[in-house]
């Protein structure tokens, strides 16, 4: 056989020389790219979500005192809640809840940029029995929480409720949204539902008074928990209507998601579509046309008193105000007498007098007229 030579020779060799230097940079660059990648997926869960940490500068306490709590490893700019629970350990978590814990003198604290923070937090009795901790847990978003041991001097202790085995709750039936929003809703008053569920305890062991964690999701916004305890206990195989209240903020409206959790696990998710507070619009409409009709006839009230007034409409007035503006005096009017019809003109110097009122034109005396006496 003969080779083959020319252009169709060269590619070959070509084609063959470039497969087999790109052979030679993977195997060369393979090795660094899966130790690469091993390190980032070894690094990344404690560089993504570093687990919080708690400490405390005094680990024993009386009422009245006060201690310095330090954390680190929580997220950035983060709003958590400090308290001091009784019935409590690290390994079992707060038992029965925030009712254990002495709420009134919780203290809230906002993390830095590295998810640090140091806080003064005052001594205080929690309702529960000790053993005690310093409870910290965030307020908004992810939920993460730790806790630190802490005794409380002087405060009675007590042995914690022993743990008969796993109790496991699921919910069987639909989640539904009882009530109804009352006229005050209509004027921005807080709307308020009830979450009726039924659970079966599918464990080996009864679940007494379980905590739900019942959460409120609002547009672009994270899910804002709350505890709700459930005060009644689940036997195993036995299942149970449940009902907590959920209330929303004044004035809110607009579509909300109703989240359960039951310790780490979301049980169900109800929406809840709100209406808007059309009274409080109404409200505002009435407020801007009554305020300004009223400052108008203010203003045109006081434009009226300070105006000057003319001079013959003052006299009218004071005029028409006097007492004695209705009394008139009446005089009877003077009537000259009626001229002669015959006769000659009465001299110059004579002059007519006017009739005097008790006189009347007949009855006044005349020269022509003869008297008893006889002419002179």
């Amino acid at each position: 056989m003969t080779g083959r030579t020319g252009p169709a020779a060269f590619r070959s060799d070509g084609r063959g020389r470039a497969g087999g230097l790109l052979a030679v940079l993977l195997a060369a660059i393979l090795p660094a790219l899966l130790l690469t990648a091993t390190g980032a997926r070894a690094e990344s869960p404690s560089a993504a979500d570093p687990k919080p940490v708690v400490t405390l500068s005094e680990k024993q306490a009386g009422k009245g005192g006060e201690i310095t709590v330090k954390g680190k490893g929580w997220r950035p700019d983060t709003l958590l809640m400090m308290l001091i629970c009784g019935q409590s350990t690290p390994a079992r978590g707060v038992i029965g809840g925030t009712n254990s814990c002495a709420n009134a003198d919780g203290r809230a604290v906002t993390t830095d940029k590295k998810g640090a923070f140091a806080k003064k937090l005052p001594v205080a009795e929690p309702p529960a029995p000790c053993p005690c901790v310093v409870h910290v847990a965030t307020v908004t978003g992810e939920q993460a929480l730790a806790d630190a041991v802490f005794v409380v001097a002087g405060h009675p202790v007590a042995a914690l409720p022993k743990q008969t085995g796993d109790g496991k709750l699921a919910v069987l039936a639909a989640t539904r949204l009882e009530g109804d929003s009352g006229i005050l809703t209509w004027f921005g008053a807080p709307p308020s539902r009830r979450l009726v569920f039924t659970v079966g305890n599918l464990g080996s062991a009864a679940v007494k008074d379980p905590v739900f964690l019942v959460g409120t999701a609002h547009g672009v916004y994270s899910t804002q928990w709350e505890e709700q305890q459930w005060r009644g206990t689940v036997e195993p195989g036995r299942k149970a209507r449940i009902e907590l209240p959920v209330e929303l903020t004044a004035g809110a409206h607009g579509d909300y998601q109703i989240s359960l959790k039951y310790g780490t696990k979301v049980l169900a998710e109800q929406p809840w579509g709100v209406g808007r507070p059309w009274g409080v619009t109404l409200f505002w409409i009435l407020l801007c046309l009554v305020v300004p009709a009223a400052v108008f006839r203010i203003g045109m009230a006081i434009v009226d008193k300070v105006r000057p007034r003319p001079a013959h409409a003052g006299g009218r007035r004071r005029q028409r105000s006097s007492p004695r503006a209705g009394v008139t005096v009446r005089f009877p009017k003077l009537r000259r007498a009626p001229a002669p019809a015959v006769g000659p003109a009465p001299p110059a110097s004579t002059t007519t007098t006017a009739a005097l009122p008790w006189f009347t034109p007949d009855s006044a005396p005349s020269e022509h007229r003869p008297t008893t006496k006889g002419h002179s």
